[in-house]
């Protein structure tokens, strides 16, 4: 058979491809796509692991949904297990009994779509912190890194709800605690309670059926369109990012294509997503809804702690003092407006105009496909571990009670640490990361001028010892790349500052300005990097070698 005849493709197929692209196009797409150039680095993994874990949540919720039943009707239990037969509970709970125990997989399916969520929050947390660290979403990503927010805090809402269905007695305090936030909202609060809880909670027969849709139909749709949006179409559209090296440039990707390396490497990047899943539910135990019985609005108990993602919620209501304030004859409770409203939403929404903000602050238009490595923008990456370590004290103070019976510490010293910690630790936090990258940027630049220790000591014929350095190309540190920041509110010939420098508004924008120019990372030029390597190969005057000291 010639060479000719084997490259073409069998007539059938041949055929299918020509009626599929006459009556919906896209074969010029498809040859661009799968020529499409992917680079190789193992941070741009972290969006496929949430992806995954998105596709094997909605596996399991299929599998999930022929067995549960949505219903806050009463029944008495007579399943396998012992300890809760006879005992009066929802049919959402005997339901989720019933698939724990009777349904053949129903548990490891159950812990499998449990964990699955919990490697879908925590990799779209990771993302999002690599997107910020190395500036990702910039111009022309910025839609790209909304849609991103908008993701989390859908996955967020959809796990509170999801944790909420099985209806014990975990789900059921937190449940209590969702009802007492949307009831302290002014004006609307009683609207929105009603709208979804269908009445007052936990009498209502409507409300399980209600947050039932929500959790498998509302919200999986909108992820079910924006997912493949945020990590598809945006993302294939554009140049993909890539970091600084040897062949990377702002107006060229090098990676390995599409078809065949990536999809080779993504369905196994799959499958090992899954087994590891496998493994978790497998044999590490999560959300034994068992042990803690049906919901009963009378029973407290002590520990009860949210899934990791609602932590940080958590810790604001614990720590928040009880403030309230009565105006014309309503209670503002300001003790759970604070916490549950103000924080997420100063949270969020810094997320979301970060990007506009740093622009502004920058002056920065260009466009950027290179990311920067974080100790070479020491603003942005402080004030990433500022909000990292804000995130974090609250999600520590979730769990004070635990902690202060763990350590044998008072409650309410916890409490106050907290308190304090909640805004001196964000301000430490900046400063000493900004201070690790000038520390690093220095290490950099003396790698770049003088070379790599080599641990050879050597004497020269004027009896000065020196060690010797061997000289290394790093492109990461040495590549040009554009402008993380360009000089605002510089005056003109004559001293007379610009319109962005006048009024109250300009000056503070300029000296935001000076501050994150300060100490960014400039790339040494190639005369400078040719006249650095010139110097350090130069021979030196005659030498005695001498034992290493």
């Amino acid at each position: 058979m010639s060479d000719s005849s084997t490259r073409r493709p069998p007539k059938a197929l041949a055929g299918l491809g020509s009626a599929t692209d006459d009556r919906f196009g896209g074969a010029a797409f498809a040859k661009k796509a799968i020529r499409k150039a992917f680079p190789d680095h193992w941070s741009f993994l972290l969006g496929e692991i949430a992806l995954y874990s998105f596709v094997i949540i909605l596996i399991t919720g299929v599998f999930l949904t022929f067995f549960f039943q949505p219903s806050g009707t009463e029944t008495v239990y007579n399943g396998s297990y012992e300890k809760l037969r006879g005992v009066t509970m929802s049919e959402a709970y005997a339901s989720t009994l019933h698939i724990s125990f009777d349904v053949r997989g129903g548990l490891l399916t159950r812990q499998i779509h449990h964990w699955a969520t919990v490697l879908f929050l925590a990799s779209i947390l990771v993302h999002l912190l690599r997107n910020f660290f190395t500036g990702a979403f910039r111009k022309p990503r910025e839609l790209n890194w909304l849609i991103g927010v908008v993701l989390f805090i859908l996955v967020l809402l959809n796990g509170l709800f999801g944790y909420s269905l099985p209806d014990d007695l975990l789900s059921g305090t937190g449940l209590r605690i969702l009802e007492g936030v949307l009831l302290s909202i002014p004006v609307v609060g009683t609207y929105l309670t009603l709208f979804l809880f269908g009445g007052e909670f936990p009498s209502s027969a409507s409300f399980l059926p209600r947050l039932y849709t929500i959790h498998v139909l509302l919200i999986p749709g909108i992820l079910a369109a924006l997912i493949p949006l945020h990590a598809v179409v945006l993302t294939w559209r554009a140049t993909h990012t890539q970091f600084p090296g040897r062949g990377s440039t702002n107006r060229t990707v090098r990676g390995y294509p599409f078809f065949p390396v990536f999809i080779a490497k993504t369905t196994a990047y799959f499958l090992w997503t899954f087994a590891a899943v496998t493994v978790l539910a497998a044999f590490f135990q999560i959300n034994p809804v068992w042990l803690y019985g049906p919901y009963d609005p009378g029973a407290i108990s002590a520990g009860s702690q949210p899934d990791w993602y609602m932590g940080f919620l958590e810790g604001a209501l614990r720590m928040m003092p009880s403030w309230q304030i009565e105006l014309w004859g309503h209670t503002l409770a300001m003790s759970v407006i604070i916490p549950a409203l103000v924080v997420p939403g100063l949270l969020f929404t810094g997320l979301a105009v970060y990007p506009f903000l740093e622009r502004w602050v920058t002056g920065d238009r260009e466009i950027h496909h290179l990311l920067d490595r974080p100790r070479d923008v020491p603003a942005r990456t402080g004030i990433g571990m500022a909000g990292v370590t804000f995130y974090g004290i609250l999600w520590l103070a979730g769990a004070n009670d635990i902690i202060a019976d763990r350590f044998q510490i008072s409650l309410f010293a916890t409490t106050w640490f907290f308190r304090f910690a909640i805004f001196l630790g964000p301000v430490l936090a900046y400063i000493v990361a900004y201070r690790i990258c000038l520390g690093l940027q220095r290490r950099d630049r003396d790698l770049v001028a003088h070379g790599l220790e080599t641990g050879t000591i050597r004497q020269g014929a004027d009896g000065e010892f020196y060690e010797v350095h061997r000289h290394i190309d790093v492109p990461r540190i040495t590549d040009p790349r554009p402008r993380a920041a360009v000089p605002l509110g510089e005056p003109d010939g004559e001293g007379i500052p610009p319109k962005e420098a006048r009024g109250p508004l300009g000056r503070t924008r300029v000296a935001l300005n000076r501050h994150f120019r300060a100490d960014l990372a400039v790339p040494p030029n190639g005369e400078r990097r040719a006249k650095e390597a010139e110097e350090i190969e130069a021979p030196r005057p005659p030498e005695v070698d001498q034992r290493r000291r």
